[in-house]
């Protein structure tokens, strides 16, 4: 069968936004990423590890072709330089691993972080892809496609409402969970095509590519992390992780994440100079109404008007759930909604609940503090704990 990445701009767009800043601030950093997954797969992981192992060997004999360049290069904020680095760059094989721990698939990239920041999400779609090719495919797409025509069917009715004060506007953030990559492109066409009024773009640069899209995305969790170990004062490192955007980006890429460590910690961090500064913010865990109801008042306390920011909804999302979202906060603020598995895999089988996780930089652990307890992500208890303490954040809400 053909190679589940055949273009490395099959990926998510925050990856070369992420990519671009590191090489630029900090390329002299290594990292370290390891392979999790958080739910209990019908056939244990490691029994695709030969194929997995063939997979990354395929995947590091890609490289960038001189379309896919142009187009990056085309992206106001991409830099001529990031440019010319992705011309030469190859995955390099002895940065990633592959092996069976028991019955537990384990894989690890670490290296130089701009060499091993890429692995993750071609990971997790390679290792979707190749898990989900073990069912049966017809019935899978002919359940797919029955709940793509019910999801098209419930917005079109929806989309015939009086419009609140703001638009409802849906991306896709599929990558990673996808059922495979031409459902994804299957799904994302449909939506594209069928509800150009309400789907904006996908955070999937290839298919932005081929289907004249609009390419979603800003920031991950690994960027804000990365600066917990980047030698300043741990209480300041959102700050400098967000201003070091600021001045990569200057005005573009404006929606920030603020989950790294609870929305609290970054609500005390985002002050009035980040706040002009950045279009809005990016929620990716916790109860999404007590979060929104936070950065609202957030801004009213900064005088600034909430109908100009955006609020981005992207927490394991369903068409339901973004429907009901809007119609709590459409006429308070400007949203939007990225929606993963339940575009990309709702085919009638058990996603895989998979991650690839910044698990240390510079030999120095870092951590995610979610506002969702499962979410939370470290392999080193003291670390984590000192974390919490300096942000002051209880243990338990971490």
């Amino acid at each position: 069968m053909e190679p589940v990445i055949t273009s490395l701009l099959d990926t998510d767009l925050y990856k070369f936004t992420m990519w671009q800043t590191m090489l630029h601030r900090h390329p002299q950093t290594q990292a370290e990423y390891r392979f999790v997954c958080r739910n209990q797969p019908a056939f244990p992981l490691t029994d695709l590890l030969g194929e997995v192992n063939a997979e990354i060997d395929a995947l590091c004999a890609l490289c960038f072709t001189e379309d896919e360049l142009r187009y990056l290069g085309g992206l106001r904020y991409i830099k001529s330089d990031f440019v010319d680095f992705l011309r030469i760059f190859r995955f390099q094989r002895r940065f990633i691993e592959a092996s069976a721990d028991g019955d537990q698939l384990r894989i690890v990239a670490r290296g130089p972080q701009v060499h091993v920041m890429a692995f993750e999400i071609f990971v997790l779609a390679i290792v979707n892809e190749l898990y989900f090719r073990r069912f049966d495919r017809a019935a899978a797409l002919a359940e797919g496609r029955r709940r793509l025509e019910a999801k098209i069917a419930a917005i079109e009715t929806f989309a015939q409402q009086p419009a609140l004060r703001h638009p409802f506007e849906l991306f896709d953030f599929g990558v990673r969970r996808r059922f495979s990559r031409p459902w994804q492109r299957e799904v994302v066409q449909a939506f594209s095509t069928r509800l150009p009024q309400v789907f904006k773009g996908t955070s999937n640069v290839r298919l932005a590519v081929d289907l004249g899209l609009v390419p979603i995305g800003t920031m991950a969790h690994e960027y804000l992390q990365t600066y917990q170990a980047l030698g300043v004062r741990l209480r300041d490192s959102q700050k400098a992780a967000l201003e070091d955007w600021v001045q990569e980006y200057r005005g573009d890429l404006g929606i920030a994440l603020t989950d790294v460590v609870g929305m609290d910690a970054f609500l005390a961090d985002f002050d009035l100079y980040f706040a002009k500064l950045f279009d809005g913010l990016r929620h990716d865990s916790g109860d999404p109404l007590v979060w929104a109801d936070k950065a609202l008042a957030h801004y009213a306390k900064l005088r600034i008007d909430p109908h100009t920011k955006r609020l981005v909804f992207s927490d394991g999302l369903t068409v339901e759930k973004a429907i009901g979202l809007y119609r709590a906060l459409g006429d308070r603020t400007q949203l939007g909604f990225g929606i993963g598995t339940h575009l990309t895999n709702d085919v009638g089988l058990t996603p895989l609940n998979i991650v690839m996780k910044l698990t240390s930089a510079n030999g120095q652990p870092v951590a995610k503090l979610s506002d969702s307890p499962g979410k939370t992500l470290c392999d080193d208890a003291t670390f984590l704990a000192y974390l919490r303490q300096v942000f002051n954040v209880p243990a338990e809400a971490a």
